[in-house]
């Protein structure tokens, strides 16, 4: 773990001290109805899963054995990956099923993944499995008849981190895959400068080196080319940190001329903004929905 500061007032990252970081890190204090949301995520996923019947679960990657959920809308839909978050520590496939509700509407196929947690999993091996699940949806014998020469992608807080991963420069030819693989991206209050991390609790069960922050802060990858279309949002009640952190990836992001959308959120927290995507006619779905159906022109 890198060591912190020996005077808690000392300034550590964009002038804030450790206990500033901290209070602007901590998604779950930020939200003092927490356990309401969170019994409203497991109650909105248990009944897509009911009402989606056509839902297949596979072992996506053999090395570590994790899985997807794949909930299948006909021959030749568009199909997109969630990532769920948590911090990198917690969350499943099963508690967030609400992400495949609106979309499915919609007629597009959606997959909802684990991945092994932290700390069992390094961030780099969070990050390779990941990969490894759009890499399995281009080539699996269930997606066979969908419309796998994109996968779309969509993740909030770390899964919106392990979206900027997806975007990232470099990594397709070594998973085999065009560099063009990834479509739309929709990126929920995400983490994509993993710097101050090192500085607040998350620290204590990622230990980040300055290697890893190097290697797995988006925003420091963010291709000279790109074919994708990001949709960033942040929920206007969510701390000043996490709107900052959307905001510059963002910019950064239509600096280098890619195709990219701010969607505003300014009613939601950090928790239910992404349980939006439950609604069929929610904001996000059809910010999705409209994007994969009239992709940018190509940068």
């Amino acid at each position: 773990m890198t060591a912190r500061s020996d005077s808690p007032s000392a300034a550590l990252y964009r002038g804030m001290d450790q206990p500033t970081l901290e209070r602007q890190y901590n998604a779950r204090a930020s939200v003092p109805s927490f356990d309401v949301e969170y019994a409203a995520t497991v109650r909105d996923s248990a009944q897509v899963q009911v009402r989606c019947t056509d839902r297949v679960s596979c072992v996506y990657d053999e090395r570590s054995g994790e899985m997807l959920d794949l909930y299948r809308t006909g021959l030749g839909s568009p199909v997109f990956l969630w990532i769920h978050g948590g911090y990198w520590r917690a969350g499943s496939r099963h508690d967030n099923a609400f992400a495949a509700g609106g979309l499915v509407a919609q007629g597009i196929s959606v997959a909802v993944m684990d991945y092994t947690l932290a700390p069992t999993a390094s961030i780099g091996e969070i990050v390779r499995q990941v990969r490894t699940a759009v890499q399995w949806l281009v080539r699996a014998e269930v997606t066979r008849g969908l419309h796998t020469e994109r996968i779309h992608v969509g993740g909030s807080s770390a899964g919106g981190h392990l979206v900027g991963m997806l975007l990232a420069d470099g990594w397709t030819q070594d998973f085999g895959l065009p560099d063009d693989v990834i479509g739309v991206a929709l990126a929920l209050s995400g983490l994509y400068d993993l710097t101050p991390l090192q500085h607040v609790q998350v620290n204590g069960w990622m230990r980040f080196t300055p290697e890893e922050i190097a290697a797995q802060s988006p925003e420091r990858w963010i291709p000279a080319r790109s074919h994708a279309h990001l949709l960033t949002a942040v929920g206007g009640h969510e701390t000043d940190e996490f709107r900052r952190q959307t905001a510059d990836y963002a910019a950064r992001w239509r600096q280098a001329g890619h195709a990219g959308q701010t969607v505003p959120m300014p009613e939601y927290n950090h928790f239910d903004i992404a349980r939006t995507l439950v609604e069929p006619d929610g904001t996000l779905v059809r910010a999705v929905r409209d994007a994969i159906l009239s992709p940018p022109a190509r940068n």
